[in-house]
């Protein structure tokens, strides 16, 4: 008689398994390997977002800030010059050197806009940043000639934001090294607008506020506000260059190239600092990363959307 042999029993599934053997695509999640695509792509988003927020910051809060620090500065240097009889009244220094770009010059004063504001020599997008920049081939306020001086409708502290508003006969006061020079507003004039009347004899003096026209930030055209002087004309001391000299990047709403090279290093620096973030978040965890990366790339975006922005219209 055959003895049937039972078979050999299964092993009994481990504790806490629920009384079976998961397969094995059931054993928990597997970590997914490091891809090199996947952090570059995360770098190149930190990087977006930093500039694109960079900018949004640098055009509205950050940059009204920085344009009220440098006019604080530019004021207590200007006033410490005036006080010392050294603010300039040409286009040298007192070492005989050009004056520097951004150097104060004159204090505006438009009362019927409330406009208070150190106005610097140039007039770059770089030196509008700081407030109202002085066209260099132009006499200076106070002097015989036409003094051009130019600021931001909308960016940076928009001094010259209601300039379209300014009535006829107002009042515009600018006090330079020599001393108090008062203008009376004759009109404004857009593209194709005849060309102001000359008023008495070649020594009168004269003054042309510019700024853009066109809705925010989209800046489509030019303003200018003519004013004649009602002061006696200052001496004006013999200029080496005659009108005209001065490059693209001081012309109105033009910007300025050679800040080409500065969003290229500013560039190179936040991508590096993204790559290095999306590194430490594989390696370090999330919360760590964002705690340490986020006040870097903020820095870094704020850097390389304000050297951005000297590229664009320096009227903006």
């Amino acid at each position: 008689m055959a003895v049937l042999t039972p078979p050999p029993s299964a092993p009994s599934p481990p504790a806490g398994s629920g009384g079976r053997e998961k397969p094995a695509g059931e054993r928990g999640p597997q970590r997914a390997p490091a891809r090199p695509g996947l952090a570059l792509a995360g770098a190149a988003l930190c990087v977006l977002a930093a500039v694109l927020l960079g900018f949004a910051a640098n055009l509205t809060v950050v940059g009204h800030l920085q344009h009220a620090r440098d006019q604080q500065v530019a004021y207590d240097e200007l006033r410490e010059q005036l006080a010392e009889g050294t603010a300039p009244v040409g286009p040298l220094d007192n070492d005989g050197g050009a004056l520097a770009l951004g150097a104060p010059v004159a204090l505006l004063d438009i009362p019927a806009l409330g406009v208070h504001e150190v106005v610097g020599e140039g007039t770059t997008s770089g030196v509008l940043m700081s407030g109202p920049g002085h066209r260099r081939d132009t006499a200076l306020p106070g002097q015989p000639g036409t003094a051009v001086i130019m600021g931001r409708q909308w960016g940076y502290g928009s001094p010259f934001s209601r300039l379209d508003r300014l009535p006829d006969n107002a009042t515009i006061t600018l006090m330079t090294g020599q001393g108090k020079a008062e203008y009376r507003v004759t009109g404004s004039r857009r593209a194709g607008d005849e060309l102001p009347t000359p008023s008495g004899g070649r020594n009168q003096g004269r003054l042309t506020l510019i700024t853009a026209t066109g809705a925010p930030y989209t800046p489509s055209g030019v303003l200018r506000v003519d004013a004649e002087l009602t002061t006696p004309v200052q001496p004006s001391p013999p200029r080496e260059r005659r009108a005209g000299w001065i490059g693209p990047a001081e012309e109105a709403l033009n910007g300025d190239g050679g800040a080409w090279l500065a969003v290229f290093l500013w560039t190179q620096g936040l991508f590096l600092a993204a790559l290095l973030a999306a590194w430490a978040h594989r390696v370090w965890g999330r919360w760590q990363t964002w705690i340490c990366a986020v006040p870097v790339l903020a820095a870094l975006g704020l850097a390389v959307s304000g050297a951005a922005t000297r590229l664009l219209p320096n009227l903006l």
